[in-house]
């Protein structure tokens, strides 16, 4: 991962609510990460040497979505074929579990022009997509009823789609849409034929720096999981189509189905659409967080969003 060192006084205050909780960490050696969004994070080891993750929220909405994360880590924890987080602390102020063992498949490149691949990203091997086809195909599996249970939010298919659509309406008032854009978006919304007739239970950020794998480039684990619920089966599939393109996702869907994911005709077809949407998506989270600097990001990928 990405660890950046941060100020003492950061280090001091993470340390010290993890004590106030009975876990006690080495000053020594404390590194943060503070590129995530959402939560400041750091890594640190505790009087037996054994690594820990400690996550503090960036804003008070983060704890509505963190309690949700919770939810969904405690439902999968042993529903999976790969490892998540533990909490072992849980709290407004502080969230910390030992750290699992893997390394993301990439990371954010601080500098800004994307991803920095674990692996170079054209070498990945049959591994890596069988064992990441498993592991959702295991999620995606997982019961409705037992997720209700569990308190994560379930959408049915027609609920996932007026989602997205009130969504698009609720950008259009603080956000200029391109002609072109709102065109595709109007007409994916209107087309039957790309929606499905089933939800599943989603990671819902499913991006490289949240993948972890091993040396052989086996998926181990999967990370932050805040935006789970049940909805639209695409979901986990719009960041992989964008890194690796239709034929890419063509190949991960075979995969899946062949691990037992349900499969539809039009499927890459509609996650492409997805793909062609998600400049919504953080236009919905700027409107969250209020920060001028996610606003002016999300101003970017509507205006240079490729509607071809």
């Amino acid at each position: 991962m990405t660890r950046l060192h941060s100020n003492q006084s950061t280090i001091n205050e993470l340390l010290l609510a993890a004590a106030q909780h009975g876990l006690r960490l080495k000053a020594e050696g404390v590194e943060i990460n503070e590129s995530g969004m959402d939560f400041l994070v750091a890594f640190a080891a505790d009087e037996a040497g054994k690594p820990w993750v400690l996550r503090k929220p960036r804003r008070s909405d983060v704890w509505e979505r963190a309690d949700n994360e919770h939810k969904a880590l405690k439902l999968v924890g042993e529903r999976l074929p790969v490892d998540v987080p533990d909490w072992r602390i849980v709290t407004p102020e502080l969230i910390a579990y030992p750290l699992l063992e893997g390394q993301p498949i990439a990371t954010v490149d601080p500098a800004g022009s994307g991803y920095v691949w674990r692996y170079e990203q054209q070498s990945l091997t049959d591994v890596f997509f069988d064992s990441l086809a498993e592991a959702l195909a295991a999620l995606h599996h997982t019961d409705h009823d037992a997720a209700a249970q569990a308190g994560i939010r379930v959408k049915a298919p027609q609920e996932a789609r007026k989602a997205f659509a009130d969504n698009i309406e609720e950008i259009k008032r603080s956000f200029t849409i391109p002609d072109q854009l709102h065109e595709r978006w109007s007409d994916w919304l209107a087309t039957d034929s790309y929606w499905p007739e089933h939800s599943t239970l989603n990671h819902g950020d499913l991006h490289p720096p949240h993948i972890l794998v091993d040396e052989t480039q086996r998926v181990t684990g999967f990370i932050d999981w805040t935006e789970a619920e049940v909805a639209d089966p695409g979901k986990d599939f719009v960041i992989y189509y964008a890194l690796f393109g239709e034929e890419g996702l063509r190949d991960l869907l075979r995969r899946y189905e062949k691990a037992g994911g349900k499969v539809r005709p039009r499927m890459h077809k509609h996650i492409a659409e997805q793909w062609a949407a998600y400049p919504a998506l953080a236009a919905k989270f700027a409107l969250v967080t209020g920060k001028e600097a996610d606003m002016e990001m999300a101003r970017g990928m509507i205006a240079n969003w490729n509607a071809g």
